[in-house]
């Protein structure tokens, strides 16, 4: 599971109840902890531990920068202090969740304690103003099932910010000619979305495999090993050799390169270079939750770097393309790629083998698992980005070759006209897992607009409210 940790700064306004408003820190602060969330508290700013006034302002936004939150939380103990929480929010730049406690009916006399509703309304109000983005958790009982869900799944969506705010790809060597659709603008990436490259040329690569190959008890017989523990093996010794160096070739650039993230021209001069296909060693790296993605596609390589944060390292994700409708189901798909899916989501013992359309070895061939899957695409041009979003249900359908999956979405035509009219192509990413409100609401803090696909928008509104 990938860390997340919260700024916890609970607020209060002096006209309501300070004591009760002291007791609700406490019992969030201890919630939080058996959710086992990862925060840092204010309780050494002031007697209290709350967010009132600008002297504890100052004190707030100095440890949370030196502590380096993710994200920040800001509950409304009562009322809060709606412009407190703005200016806070203001100085950190980092996703902001406002949330308060559920206020008890008022006393024998008519006395309202706490008004926590009531300074949640202020509050937005005024982080709006701000022009500050924020997420909103519904009010709520500490240990009502909204509050466990709504907590985590903002932890999912600071991950997906912070991931994107760091995102190095190592691109090596450029795209294949043919594949216009793969071309990104570099220079607009890094300007509107501090997305940086690590071009390297082919002979760089080919360079890094052979001293791979060279070092005494190296990762390259261990990964070998691996290969022949995990896979049916159907291509020569001499091979296998070359798929396992490339891996440990490939892992070995990106620690010098300081990337998080692969795009390769997997085709066609590596072919020439290595003999191989590279499907079976990115395989291997994605397995272990470094996406390598195919045909140097870098809004790929984002869309997986999203994609995996958003799960948060609880399963893999899977680059693909979208093929051929399925021969029976109306609105059936092929995903499928010559073979870079990582071995964890396949359905059967996958084999090492020869694709489909090349005459090198080194792709594996596996029918990926069922079940109910997320699929998206980051991608732009003309100076726009957005991420195409939504579900889909894996399927049976006829045997393919290299690593594929069947699936059917609620009414192909209307993806399939999102597809072509783009800015997306016909790559994409799936994962195992609903990630689809969280990439949604992680969209708003990138400053992409979220696309669905499927006329889903209120009910992913609803599911965040915690309806």
């Amino acid at each position: 599971m990938a860390l997340i940790k919260l700024g916890f700064a609970p607020t209060r306004r002096s006209i309501f109840s300070a004591p009760d408003a002291i007791k609700y820190r406490g019992l969030i602060s201890e919630r939080l902890k058996e959710l086992g969330i990862e925060f840092v508290d204010i309780s050494d700013i002031n007697d209290e531990g709350l967010l009132y006034d600008d002297a504890g302002l100052l004190k707030i936004v100095e440890k949370f920068k030196k502590e380096k939150i993710d994200g920040l939380f800001l509950p409304h103990c009562n009322f809060g202090t709606e412009y407190e929480c703005a200016r806070l929010a203001k100085e950190l730049n980092v996703p902001v969740l406002l949330w308060g406690p559920l206020d008890e009916k008022p006393d024998e006399n008519g006395v309202r304690l706490r008004d926590t509703q009531c300074g949640l309304f202020a509050t937005g109000k005024v982080l709006r103003r701000f022009r500050v983005p924020f997420t909103y958790m519904t009010n709520c009982r500490l240990h009502d099932p909204v509050f466990e869900r709504g907590i985590k799944d903002f932890m999912a969506v600071c991950n997906v910010v912070k991931t994107f705010q760091h995102i190095r790809i190592l691109q090596i060597s450029t795209r294949p000619f043919d594949f216009w659709s793969t071309m990104c603008n570099e220079g607009e990436l890094l300007e509107k979305f501090n997305i940086q490259l690590a071009p390297i040329p082919m002979p760089e690569l080919t360079k890094a495999v052979k001293a791979a190959k060279k070092e005494e008890g190296s990762e390259v017989t261990k990964t070998i090993g691996y290969l022949r523990a995990h896979m049916e093996i159907k291509i020569r010794d001499e091979e296998l050799e070359n798929v396992a160096a490339l891996k440990v070739a490939m892992q070995n650039l990106i620690k010098k390169y300081d990337c998080n993230a692969v795009a390769l021209q997997c085709w066609n001069e590596l072919q020439s270079e290595l003999g191989i296909m590279p499907c079976a060693a990115n395989a291997l790296l994605n397995d272990e939750g470094i996406p390598v993605v195919c045909e140097t596609d870098i809004h790929g390589a984002i869309t997986a770097l999203l994609v995996e944060a958003a799960g948060m390292d609880e399963t893999r994700s899977f680059f693909a393309d979208w093929t051929i409708r399925h021969p029976d189901l109306a609105n059936g798909e092929l995903l499928q790629h010559c073979g870079p899916w990582p071995i964890s989501i396949a359905k059967e013992k996958p084999t090492l083998t020869y694709p489909l359309a090349f005459d090198y070895p080194g792709s594996i061939t596996a029918e990926a698992k069922h079940g109910s899957l997320t699929l998206c695409r980051f991608d732009g041009d003309n100076g726009e980005y957005s991420m195409l979003l939504g579900n889909a249900e894996g399927v049976d359908g006829p045997k393919g070759m290299g690593t594929y999956l069947w699936i059917v979405v609620d009414n192909i035509k209307r993806l399939e006209e999102k597809i072509v009219c783009g800015p997306y192509i016909h790559h994409c990413v799936g994962i195992h897992k609903n990630i689809v409100p969280i990439l949604y609401e992680a969209c708003k803090y990138m400053k992409i607009k979220a696309d669905l696909y499927d006329p889903i928008e209120d009910e992913i509104k609803a599911y965040l409210r915690g309806e």
